[in-house]
C-alpha cells in the first residue's frame, strides 16, 4: 500500500506541489514547503550627484554658443578650484536649439533667437560638501540645478549580510509550517533571490538658484533583500 501524501491544504500558500516519484522510491511522494524571507538594513550615503547647467540665449547660433562656453568654463574653474577633481565631473548633455516667436498678424512662427545649454554631472565623495558645492556652482553662474541623488557605494557588501538574515527568516517561517503541519524539514531544494533590491540611491529635484547654500540633509538608505528558500521535508519522527 502506497504511504498517504502529507496532507498541507490550509497552507497552500507555502507548500510546493508534489515531485514526481523516482522509479526507486516509486511508493513516496516528496514534498516541499517553500517561503520567503526579507531582511532590511540602514546605510548612511557616502556618495553624492548633482546634475547642473547654465543656459544662455543670444539672437544668433554662435552668439549663444560663444556665450554659453564661457559661462560653463567658468562653472568648471569654480569646480577645480572648490577642490573636486576633474575625474568627478563630466558634460552631461549639450544643446543648441531656435527659439520661436510669433507673428499675430500672419500666424508665421520665425526664428528670433537661439539658446545654447551646457549640463555638467559633478560626483561629490564628501556628502557634507553638497550645500557648499551647490553655493559654488550657483555663484559661478549655474542656472540650471537638476537632480541631487545620495548613493551608498558599499551597498553589496552590506546586501551580502542581509542575503544572510533573509535566508535565515525563510528557514524561521519553515520551522514554523513545518511543525504546525507534523513534518521535518530537509535539505534546502532551492534558493532563488525574490524581485531586485531597493533603490540604493535617493534623487532630489532643485528648485530656482539659491544665493546661499541649500539645506541638503542626505539621511539614511534602506536596503532589502528577499529571498525564495524551498527546503525538501519528510514525516516527522
Amino acid at each position: 500500500m502506497k504511504k498517504p501524501a502529507v496532507l498541507a491544504a490550509p497552507f497552500a500558500a507555502v507548500l510546493a506541489a508534489t515531485l514526481p516519484a523516482t522509479s526507486a522510491i516509486a511508493d513516496d511522494v516528496v514534498t516541499a514547503i517553500a517561503v520567503s524571507g526579507e531582511a532590511t538594513m540602514s546605510a548612511t550615503p557616502d556618495l553624492a550627484h548633482i546634475d547642473a547647467g547654465v543656459a544662455s540665449d543670444a539672437k544668433s547660433a554662435k552668439e549663444a554658443s560663444d556665450a554659453n562656453n564661457a559661462a560653463m568654463g567658468k562653472i568648471l574653474l569654480a569646480l577645480k578650484g572648490a577642490g573636486i577633481p576633474e575625474k568627478d565631473y563630466q558634460t552631461s548633455r549639450l544643446s543648441l536649439q531656435p527659439q520661436y516667436g510669433q507673428n499675430k498678424s500672419t500666424g508665421a512662427s520665425p526664428v528670433v533667437g537661439f539658446r545654447a545649454s551646457n549640463r555638467v554631472t559633478v560626483k561629490i565623495r564628501d556628502v557634507t560638501k553638497v550645500a557648499s558645492v551647490i553655493d559654488t556652482l550657483v555663484s559661478a553662474g549655474a542656472n540650471d540645478i537638476g537632480n541631487i541623488s545620495f548613493e551608498v557605494t558599499q551597498a553589496s557588501k552590506l546586501l551580502d549580510d542581509a542575503r544572510e538574515r533573509a535566508v535565515a527568516d525563510a528557514r524561521r517561517k519553515a520551522e514554523i509550517y513545518a511543525k504546525a503541519t507534523g513534518v521535518t524539514l530537509g535539505a534546502p531544494l532551492s534558493v532563488s533571490e525574490g524581485g531586485a533590491p531597493v533603490p540604493l540611491f535617493k534623487t532630489l529635484r532643485a528648485g530656482a538658484p539659491m544665493a546661499a547654500p541649500a539645506a541638503v540633509a542626505p539621511g539614511e538608505e534602506t536596503l532589502s533583500v528577499t529571498v525564495n528558500v524551498s527546503w525538501a521535508i519528510k514525516q516527522g519522527q
